[in-house]
């Protein structure tokens, strides 16, 4: 008697090499309207009204601007080790510019990114760009200047995702879907 499969071989294939389903003109609409989206936030400045002059517990997130920071590599995780290890930093595509994901650390870039989940959204998002002959210019910016106290740090990378709605940041997946994984 032969014992039957439980999965389909083909089915484990896909698993292992998802297809995408996103066309070249799906490709271009969603990448121009993430740029859309956040060019109008570079210039959209509001400031929230307190009750009291406090000292600010955090950096403002307006006084941030991504696409004038020094480019690295996307690979930047395998460079020696540069600057503070407590950061903010941005995965742009530069062809557009857009600006893909943005995170917060205390790590080194080795430490933070060894088993990162955007790791892989960079090589799906660059996988499907070389599918459809896109030119992509995937690299990473690091934003030194970063309050050492977690709390305020995890708070300007809050305001930063949300301000620029950052397409692989999980928070903003509802803007943008998940075309290039989860």
């Amino acid at each position: 008697m032969k014992q039957l499969n439980l999965f389909n071989n083909n089915q484990l294939k896909k698993a292992n090499h998802p297809e995408f389903f996103m066309s070249k003109d799906e490709l271009l609409q969603w990448k121009q309207r993430v740029y859309d989206y956040q060019q109008k936030a570079l210039n959209l400045k509001i400031k929230q009204q307190t009750l009291f002059d406090l000292i600010p517990t955090h950096y403002d997130a307006d006084l941030i601007n991504p696409f004038t920071l020094t480019r690295y590599s996307s690979l930047f995780y395998r460079m020696p080790e540069t600057g503070d290890k407590y950061l903010i930093y941005f995965i742009i595509d530069d062809s557009l510019p857009i600006v893909l994901y943005v995170g917060e650390t205390m790590q080194s870039a080795k430490q933070r990114w060894s088993n990162h989940d955007c790791k892989k959204y960079i090589m799906s998002y660059k996988q499907l760009h070389r599918k459809h002959n896109l030119p992509n210019a995937v690299n990473a910016s690091f934003w030194f200047e970063t309050p050492r106290i977690r709390k305020h740090r995890l708070q300007l990378e809050t305001d930063l995702i949300l301000k620029f709605r950052s397409p692989f940041n999980k928070e903003c997946w509802s803007y943008w879907g998940q075309p290039f994984g989860k």
